[in-house]
């Protein structure tokens, strides 16, 4: 039973206050064995896979068609493989395979880890706002960014492998799907985002420092992009299983 219930057995809805992506370039080398057999790297170039941090504030998440009083709010945080998956009607879909999930409330992660695989853990989370900058940090997950907020022309990082904005927005995320895959039994578990008037904007990053990428071992990973969105209504469908053949 337990083993079902972590299938995403039904939908859930949720606000979103905002939802700010850092995405990083690595050589496409340095993330193959982070990902399951079944799934393919989503690549730049045919060089650059791409490794996203999430940082997402939710207002009202519950399953979908509970009233709003029935929801939690929850600083979500999601490191996050940019991939594409191959299913059985023959079609190409890109999406994220999650590697580590992490969350501002103990309730979060209890009911995060029955109801799906992405292994939610409990961290501090601070958020310092000042007139031109906002800071999130967390001293247990030893990480920190601090992004400029004014409405200036930005550009691209520095060292990103994106030309433009245009290009570097595919790999904005997050993309409608989300792929668990259980070795044993070869099942593969998918989950479509569906989300209304998504439009990622560019936002410059003055500082930042992930511990949790260093674990993984990733050796100068670039800071490819930055997008932010704003008040977003957002729900996830059902699972929906299949055999990787």
């Amino acid at each position: 039973m337990l083993s079902f219930l972590k299938n995403h057995p039904f939908a859930v809805e949720a606000y979103f206050e905002s939802s700010l992506v850092l995405t990083f370039a690595v050589p496409k080398e340095q993330v193959q064995n982070l990902i399951p057999e079944c799934l393919q790297l989503d690549t730049f170039q045919d060089k650059w896979a791409f490794v996203a941090v999430a940082m997402v504030q939710t207002k009202h998440l519950r399953p979908k068609g509970f009233p709003k009083f029935m929801g939690n709010d929850f600083f979500l945080i999601g490191y996050r493989v940019f991939v594409r998956y191959a299913n059985n009607a023959g079609k190409s879909l890109r999406g994220l395979y999650i590697l580590k999930s992490e969350t501002d409330k103990t309730k979060m992660e209890f009911f995060g880890n029955i109801f799906t695989h992405y292994n939610y853990t409990t961290t501090d989370i601070k958020q310092v706002e000042q007139q031109n900058t906002k800071e999130i940090t967390s001293e247990k997950s030893k990480f920190k960014i601090t992004i400029d907020k004014t409405k200036e022309q930005i550009s691209l990082p520095e060292h990103s492998p994106f030309a433009n904005w245009k290009a570097a927005k595919r790999f904005a995320g997050p993309l409608p799907f989300t792929f668990t895959y259980n070795k044993d039994t070869r099942e593969i578990l998918i989950i479509e985002g569906v989300r209304q008037n998504w439009t990622p904007n560019p936002v410059k990053v003055i500082d930042y420092n992930f511990e949790f990428l260093n674990t993984i071992k990733l050796e100068n990973p670039l800071l490819a992009n930055a997008f932010i969105i704003k008040n977003i209504p957002y729900y996830w469908k059902k699972g929906k299983k299949e055999i990787w053949k």
